[in-house]
């Protein structure tokens, strides 16, 4: 023990070698995700226009956030949007400061509008933000409590929530198989190469021993698809590359891949049941969407590891514990397993206090396997530096997420 610092090495198996693993992530047109980076967006643009407007990020959170899914009828060839998605962005922000020629309002609804059209403009080809979608706000002034805190004249941040921070390394290679895959569906590339596949794409990968088994739902994009043959050609295309995909990332295991596994195709002529959709996205139809539900900070969902349940997403970038302490988190392992060279897996906890300074959390909490024949004494010195300063540096985390550099969910 180091002060606020505590570190303890760990007697249980690395989750690479546990019997039985698994992993999710929810892809870009996910409603969950949807949800997370429309709140993410609107934080972002809040953030800046208070940057440039008042010299400083104001108050603000707007992490409850809603997706109901509308009405689509999709069909080969086609299909049409009968009701709007709807997202609805909650929470509490600066909507006008006081000024020596009175009070200044702050066009907070006008902001985060933009910036969520956007969001949606930059990242879905079918979903339209103007005709598709409902895009609604409810967000109220903070408390004078919580506002003193996020905007004291402190150097160091104060804390406006008791809360914990979590980050795990390294990766399990499911783990990255599951994020890549997922990455890979969406990316420019592939949508050039099999334009029929949708935003919205859900990964889920199962291993046991040596064998993984990935189970991809992607909603194939009706006007591109003229017929079940069509669709099961596009279907074959991407268990096609995510099985390449597979062998290079985990090309020691036995891998299955499974697309679209709830289709019911060839039971009832005519009356082929399939995934197919307008937009490209579940939301338009089959699904809603909650802020947070979605995945951790390091773009998976894994129920094998140590996880904190906050939402990141529209949590202020200065002083809100539970975003900026899982990024800290997440970055400090990395380091530690990355620098010291010494350690099989380490898990980093940070625990705050509402009003203390982020850099001074109530502990720091540091779990790991060690390798064979490592230095206990020698690894603690090195893990202890290298918490102490992420805790110095831990102002930067403002800075590389609002320009976007770091994954939040």
């Amino acid at each position: 023990m180091n002060g606020n610092i505590i570190i303890e090495p760990l007697k249980h198996k690395p989750v690479s070698e546990h019997v039985c693993e698994f992993v999710e992530r929810k892809g870009l047109g996910h409603p969950d995700y949807m949800i997370d980076s429309a709140c993410e967006a609107a934080s972002v643009a809040l953030s800046k226009y208070y940057l440039q407007n008042f010299g400083k990020i104001l108050h603000h959170n707007v992490d409850k956030g809603l997706l109901v899914g509308g009405k689509a009828v999709p069909r080969f060839g086609g299909g049409t949007v009968e009701v709007p998605i709807y997202i609805l962005v909650a929470g509490r922000a600066t909507v006008e400061v006081n000024s020596p020629t009175g009070k200044t309002k702050i066009p907070v609804e006008d902001i985060m509008m933009e910036a969520v059209k956007e969001f949606i403009k930059k990242n879905f080809r079918f979903l339209d933000a103007e005709k598709h979608v409902v895009i609604d706000f409810k967000v109220r002034q903070g408390s004078a409590d919580l506002k003193a805190i996020v905007e004291a004249t402190d150097d160091m941040p104060l804390a406006n929530d008791t809360s914990f921070g979590v980050g795990y390394a390294p990766m399990t290679q499911l783990e990255k198989l599951v994020y890549e895959c997922e990455r890979m569906i969406n990316s420019k590339d592939f949508k050039r190469e099999i334009p029929a596949s949708g935003e919205d794409c859900k990964v889920m990968g199962l291993r046991i021993g040596r064998k993984i088994r990935l189970t991809v739902a992607d909603g194939i994009v009706s006007s591109l698809t003229h017929n079940i043959d069509e669709y099961k050609a596009t279907k074959e295309a991407i268990r096609d590359k995510v099985l390449d995909l597979a062998s290079k990332h985990a090309s020691d295991f036995d891998v299955e891949v499974y697309v679209n596994t709830a289709d019911i195709i060839g039971k009832h002529p005519g009356e082929d049941i399939v995934y197919l959709t307008v937009t490209g996205t579940s939301a338009e139809a089959g699904d809603d969407g909650n802020t947070g539900r979605g995945n951790r900070v390091n773009g998976l969902i894994t129920p094998n590891r140590q996880m904190s349940l906050e939402a990141t997403a529209g949590k202020n970038p200065v002083s809100h514990v539970g975003k900026i302490y899982n990024v800290a988190a997440r970055l400090m392992a990395e380091r530690i397993y990355e620098e010291t060279k010494s350690v099989e897996e380490v898990y980093v906890k940070i625990l705050s206090q509402i009003g203390k300074p982020i850099d001074k959390p109530q502990v720091v909490s540091v779990e790991y396997i060690p390798l064979t024949g490592c230095s206990e004494n020698s690894l603690n010195y090195e893990i202890t530096e290298i918490v102490k300063e992420g805790l110095r540096n831990i102002k930067d985390i403002t800075r590389i997420v609002l320009e976007g550099k770091t994954t939040l969910f």
